[in-house]
């Protein structure tokens, strides 16, 4: 498999291409601020055709240029339903600060085809096979996505479910700190220890190394977690 990954934007959001080799389809993940120039630069290098763009979550350093990547390509857009409102009113899932960055101001619009996405539905694209998994917290519709096999090579492109050493905050509108360490039970803590993780922010790591390391994924044997710091919006 070939990944591609680069951070966009002053919050420095991780977009990710998919696909299974060089000259292929491929699938875009998390377009964020300024990624158009340098997807682009990428589809041409790897002679990579896009078939669809996914969301990990709606805030905007993740999908801000989610609409001329799908329009200019002509593909749609995958996100969940609890989160595809931010992809046309942003603002309303931004933290002060973000809010300020932009003067209290930022139009956006969805791009012409979007699709919804559901929990554990197996998504078929770019000769790529993937499982949803619908991880709230960080945002009501907050997702992350599973391919790889069992002997080998599996990953989870997290968004800002799981960093390395550190997890998503929860104090933005739509996040729910109980319900993401829900999600850190039942979705990231299931998953196999040599699985890669590719996080919406920060450096890759693997499940093992967060489970044995991460003291948001250590504390929940102990209990609730404590909140996670602020990290992205």
């Amino acid at each position: 498999m070939l990944v591609i990954g680069f951070p966009t934007g002053p919050l420095q959001a991780n977009c990710y291409l998919l696909a299974a080799d060089v000259g292929e389809p491929c699938l875009i993940v998390d377009p964020g601020q300024g990624a158009t120039e340098p997807i682009a630069a990428a589809l041409r290098e790897h002679r990579l055709s896009p078939v669809a763009v996914l969301l990990t979550h709606g805030h905007f350093d993740h999908c801000f240029s989610v609409a001329p990547v799908c329009d200019g390509n002509d593909v749609p857009a995958w996100v969940h339903p609890d989160d595809r409102w931010m992809l046309s009113d942003p603002m309303r899932g931004m933290g002060a600060q973000s809010r300020a960055m932009f003067g209290g101001s930022l139009e956006l619009r969805e791009p012409r085809e979007v699709r919804e996405l559901a929990d554990g539905a197996e998504l078929d694209l770019a000769g790529l096979r993937l499982t949803v998994d619908h991880s709230p917290g960080h945002t009501g519709g907050s997702v992350m996505f599973r391919t790889g096999t069992e002997e080998g090579g599996r990953l989870v492109l997290a968004g800002d479910t799981l960093f390395a050493g550190s997890i998503g905050r929860t104090d933005l509108p739509g996040g729910d700190h109980a319900a993401m360490l829900t999600s850190l039970r039942t979705k990231v803590l299931t998953m196999a220890d040599d699985t890669v993780v590719l996080p919406g922010h920060g450096p890759t790591t693997t499940i093992g190394r967060e489970r044995a390391g991460n003291p948001f994924l250590v504390d929940l044997g102990d209990g609730d977690a404590p909140a996670p710091p602020r990290r992205g919006l």
